[in-house]
């Protein structure tokens, strides 16, 4: 079943309903590279049975529109309407951060909205509304039929023992060739004589699927396994069978560039905790952003959505350099731009044609050697990533950036998160950084803290000694059509 823009209720009705949960939605759905209609604790043992005889809601919506409801909610307005609706709850949320710094910097009070006393440009749309994810990990468990080995979406949650399983076949923003998968995965491990993993304590080994594409349409699919009491031996006769059905069997409908497998007793791990095994196919896919080719690894980060990402590197370049004033003339400045959580390189190497030097940070090991790897596959001989974590590294680093010339910038795109405070107060203690881009998938969250620490009155006991810094410019741009989220860039300047 796909679903349109529209439904069978009255439209006024939906969007009323849309708006007054838009701010609950913003905090319960996650953006990141993972979708999972819910992503709680997993039941105990005893809800877990109890989910077998009891199923979520009863009324008149429909399992699609239940899904489509949780994983995007907006999905029954219009482009423009969704437009409307992130625009002012941006602006919603940096009045409070205005209304903060005219205040009490260091009240721990409920925030209260002020002026707005910078710019805040209209939101930047995503060129691509449909089927723009290039990442979707699909879970497995009971689906409608009560068929344990189902492949989608959960609904439900763990707390009321109510999970089902639905697949996302209808889902906007899932493109074909990732529903295509995850239906061939779900006929390969109803084929198995395995039984699939739902809960750990429960025995089981078929777990997610992840795939990944890029804009070329390539394809790469990561199969996660436990192994429970299996033997190397017995778990090599299934990695086979899984070879075989994706390669000559009916999932070879799929074109899998890349079949990954990965062997793990824990929910989620690292390449370095349990690697990643290539059993099929080349080792990584390739996009390209900006002109610029990216190698993409199996664990690696990459915005979701590729054509937005243009959007946003493109909007994060253009901040990082601002123009100077040379001979009569406007030119760009040169100078260092220091790129915190840098992942597999991509500001940086997208803004290296406009500086003298790149300085990346990342906590991932395999994204440094994409990112490392990146800068030679583009011939970018400017840019150079440091591994480790950024409350370590960047405060080492500061007398090393403070004897460079030519002016420092700083870019950071954390988690979630938001910033360590050590790192917040590396970059605000350090007098050569005059511009500072701040990359937020939730400016509500922790990262308002970071903004208000970056700005805030002098503060011996929280060890921020540096010139403030103020925000002078903000831009929204819509990564996730049909969700409530998008990105925020955020400029502060001294």
């Amino acid at each position: 079943m796909a679903l349109s823009a529209t439904c069978s209720r009255s439209v006024p009705l939906v969007k009323r309903k849309i708006l007054c949960s838009f701010r609950k939605a913003c905090l319960l759905f996650s953006t990141n590279d993972t979708i999972l209609a819910d992503q709680r604790k997993p039941p105990s043992k005893k809800r877990w049975r109890k989910s077998h005889k009891k199923l979520p809601w009863n009324d008149d919506l429909s399992w699609e529109e239940r899904l489509a409801d949780v994983v995007t909610p907006l999905w029954r307005l219009s482009y423009d309407e969704q437009l409307e609706l992130k625009q002012n709850h941006q602006e919603k949320i940096l009045s409070q951060l205005c209304g903060h710094l005219a205040g009490d910097f260091h009240s721990q009070s409920s925030p209260v909205k002020g002026k707005l006393t910078f710019p805040v440009l209209p939101i930047l749309p995503s060129p691509v509304r449909d089927g723009y994810r290039n990442k979707s990990t699909f879970s497995v468990n009971r689906g409608l039929d009560g068929n344990p080995k189902t492949v989608g979406f959960f609904v439900g949650t763990g707390r009321e023992g109510n999970i089902v399983c639905v697949s996302g076949d209808h889902l906007l923003n899932m493109p074909e060739k990732h529903k295509r998968v995850a239906r061939c995965y779900q006929n390969f491990i109803r084929l198995s004589s395995l039984e699939p993993c739902l809960l750990f304590h429960t025995g089981g080994h078929w777990r997610e699927v992840t795939v990944r594409t890029n804009s070329e349409g390539h394809t790469m699919a990561i199969v996660y396994f436990h192994p429970q009491t299996l033997t190397p031996e017995e778990v090599a006769v299934h990695k086979a069978d899984l070879v075989d059905y994706f390669t000559q069997g009916p999932g070879s409908v799929c074109q899998l560039d890349s079949l990954f497998f990965q062997e793990s007793n824990m929910t989620r791990c690292t390449h370095e905790e349990s690697p990643y095994q290539l059993l099929h196919g080349q080792p990584h896919i390739y996009e390209e952003v900006l002109g610029f080719k990216f190698r993409i690894s199996a664990d690696a980060f990459f915005q979701v959505n590729q054509a937005a990402a243009e959007v946003l590197y493109g909007t994060v370049r253009d901040w990082s350099v601002p123009n100077i004033e040379q001979g009569g003339g406007r030119t760009n400045g040169g100078g260092t731009l220091l790129d915190v959580c840098c992942g597999t390189g991509a500001i940086g190497i997208t803004v290296s044609p406009k500086v003298d030097r790149i300085i990346g940070i990342e906590l991932i090991e395999q994204a440094v050697d994409d990112a490392r790897h990146n800068a030679a596959l583009n011939n970018v001989l400017n840019c150079e990533f440091i591994p480790g974590k950024a409350e370590v590294v960047l405060p080492a680093l500061m007398s090393q950036l403070s004897s460079m010339g030519g002016g420092l910038t700083a870019v950071v795109n954390p988690a979630r998160a938001g910033l360590h405070h050590r790192v917040v107060r590396a970059l605000r203690n350090q007098p050569s950084i005059r511009r500072l881009i701040y990359v937020s998938c939730k400016p509500d969250g922790e990262a308002m803290r970071n903004f208000r620490e970056l700005c805030c009155a002098p503060n011996l006991q929280k060890k921020l000694t540096g010139e403030a810094f103020s925000p002078t410019l903000a831009v929204p741009v819509d990564m996730f059509p049909h969700t409530p989220h998008c990105e925020l860039v955020l400029l502060f300047e001294r």
